[in-house]
């Protein structure tokens, strides 16, 4: 990876909400391409699908073999938790392997899940369900990311929490409680991972739950990952519109589990053959993912991208010279990929619109507002109305993109630096989060 010193980047504030100075002293100046990019990459496993499946593994009856594992800071944080806990984890990272057996965890135990989300949501509600008492911290970043929702929930189900600094926020003391139900009522409104930690939990219970789901549910893919898991490591659950139901007496079973390839991560280099009318296989991912991501393709579809399924994976094909009209899309079910639609937005011959994705004020950063920061600064015209982010096509002026801690950010405006001189990303390191090595295999397609 190509680093240099970074220059000062100020801090910036808009309604009141703090865009915080990058101070990460590396950059990643992105080598613009005179030519189309092509080649093939192999995409790490998912990080969504492996911290589920290594919450499940460690509820599971028996012995569970997890294949094609992601090792990144997020899932790294994870089996580190459940190590702490007191659960069997032997790590096979060469072959990129996972062997656990559930065994009792450890009564006043400590955890930190550092900046990862997944982490911080799922073992909130695991240990609130467990007899005993526990104490979970987290970076400054995860700190101030929303909890109230599920942490209420919890409360409705039993479990206790109490607060080491701000109320409603990490770090805190749980009070676990395994002896509840029957109903609980869940808004899933800010975060899809309160409604899938809340289900990956639910067979801990001692008595029959019904789970109700109110306010419009963001990123109902991420919920359908959760299902198709839950059901494939043996549980039966009923669901009816916007309510869940799991008998009690049920147990996970202890499977071998192969992790699918990232789509999220496959997203980036989609968008990479469309800007550049490029021709990109990305091997060990396919059309039939159960990972919502993989509707960014039909997106890229919308462009004039042709995709094509092969043995090994998917073929990209983008439009001829990376010309391709703007387009107006709901995003909802596939917010994570709004970056990303926003950096090929910078390139398209008319207006983008990207509707129904102000959930993302509440991820890693403040994506909206970092998306209209970080644009308005190449000189790009962007508006933000709601939910909805509008994108003006123009050539953007060289800028150091600050990534505010953020991965997808890292990642996506990267994507700007393709056909536009001096586009510079900084604390490039952000991205080991999901996907150490996203660079190399960048420039490995020039």
């Amino acid at each position: 990876m190509k680093t240099e010193m970074n220059t000062e980047i100020k801090t910036k504030t808009k309604s009141e909400t703090k865009i915080e100075p990058q101070t990460n002293p590396k950059t990643y100046p992105v080598p613009p391409t005179p030519t189309p990019l092509t080649g093939t990459v192999i995409i790490p496993g998912s990080k969504s699908i492996t911290n589920r499946a290594l919450l499940l593994g460690a509820m599971a009856e028996g012995q569970t073999i997890l294949d094609n594992v992601l090792f990144s800071d997020d899932t790294t944080a994870f089996i580190q938790c459940l190590q702490s806990l007191g659960i069997h984890v032997e790590v096979q990272r060469e072959q990129k392997r996972i062997i656990l057996r559930n065994q009792p965890i450890a009564d006043g135990a400590h955890i930190y899940v550092n900046s990862a989300g997944t982490a911080a949501r799922f073992l909130t509600a695991y240990l609130g369900t467990m007899d005993g008492s526990f104490f979970v911290d987290a970076s400054e970043q995860m700190r101030r990311r929303p909890m109230q929702e599920l942490l209420r929930t919890m409360e409705s189900l039993g479990a206790r929490f109490s607060y080491e600094k701000e109320e409603g926020r990490l770090p805190y003391w749980i009070q676990g409680c395994s002896n509840n139900g029957p109903e609980v009522t869940i808004d899933g409104s800010l975060s899809s991972q309160f409604v899938s930690a809340v289900l990956l939990c639910a067979p801990n219970y001692r008595n029959d739950i019904t789970i109700h789901i109110i306010g419009e549910r963001t990123a109902k893919s991420y919920i359908d990952i959760t299902m198709k898991m839950i059901k494939d490591f043996g549980l039966e659950i009923t669901e009816d519109e916007n309510q869940y139901f799991i008998k009690a007496g049920q147990n996970y079973k202890g499977r071998s589990f192969l992790i699918e390839s990232d789509v999220s991560s496959a997203c980036y280099f989609a968008a990479a053959a469309v800007i550049t009318g490029g021709d990109i296989r990305i091997d060990n991912v396919f059309r039939n993912s159960i990972q919502g991501d993989i509707k960014f393709l039909e997106v890229m579809e919308r462009l004039g991208a042709k995709i094509m399924d092969t043995p090994s994976g998917i073929e990209i094909i983008g439009p001829k010279n990376g010309e391709y009209e703007g387009i107006e899309v709901d995003m909802n079910d596939f917010s994570d990929q709004t970056m990303t639609m926003a950096a090929v937005a910078v390139y398209a011959r008319s207006k983008t619109v990207i509707k129904n994705v102000g959930h993302i004020r509440h991820q890693e950063s403040d994506r909206m507002l970092a998306i209209e920061t970080e644009l308005k600064k190449m000189g790009i015209q962007c508006e933000v109305c709601g939910g909805d982010i509008t994108i003006y096509p123009g050539t953007p002026r060289p800028s150091v993109v600050n990534t505010y801690n953020d991965h997808r950010m890292a990642m996506a405006f990267s994507l700007v630096g393709l056909k536009s001189e001096g586009i510079t990303i900084a604390d490039p390191d952000c991205v080991s989060k999901t996907f150490a090595d996203y660079f190399e295999k960048l420039e490995m397609l020039y």
